[in-house]
């Protein structure tokens, strides 16, 4: 969900983002503690950048290799129109599918960049032949996989 005004934050905000963005299962005690405050006013703290939609989401990050997703790609792809129409249908049915991690518009050659795991090449294959390649309105798909993945994060570290 994009913002279109920027919050402010002061020096105790930036911090509370910075400790829960690297762990985000710390009790409210013990990031208290971390951030030199007491429990309520890091309560308070939390709940309005929660009600600010600086906070916007709680979750587990699962190693996917662990899992079986040996396999990382990005996908690009071009429309052959861009009526507003076939974008929706087109974007519905690519934000439905498990594979995709992250769905972006983007400038340059191509018009929407894909994250993607899968399991192996072969479920790669499958995922450009049968749900790619059959999507109308796609004019062109690029493909790359990841050899290796040099940084990962989720996390905005801010200058506190």
């Amino acid at each position: 969900m994009l913002k279109s005004s920027k919050l402010k934050l002061d020096a105790l905000d930036k911090k509370i983002l910075n400790v829960l963005q690297m762990e985000g299962r710390l009790s409210n005690a013990e990031l208290a503690k971390r951030v030199n405050l007491s429990p309520p006013a890091v309560h308070a703290r939390v709940k309005r950048l929660e009600q600010e939609g600086i906070i916007h989401h709680y979750a587990a990050l699962v190693d996917r290799h662990r899992i079986g997703f040996d396999s990382l790609c990005f996908v690009e792809f071009s429309l052959q129109l861009h009526s507003n129409e076939q974008i929706q249908t087109i974007l519905a049915t690519v934000n439905s599918w498990s594979e995709v991690l992250e769905c972006h518009n983007v400038t340059g050659e191509y018009d929407y960049l894909l994250k993607v795991a899968v399991e192996n090449t072969q479920a790669l294959e499958r995922f450009i032949s049968q749900k790619m390649i059959p999507l109308s309105g796609v004019a062109r798909i690029h493909t790359s996989m990841v050899l290796k993945e040099v940084k990962t994060t989720t996390a905005i570290m801010l200058e506190e």
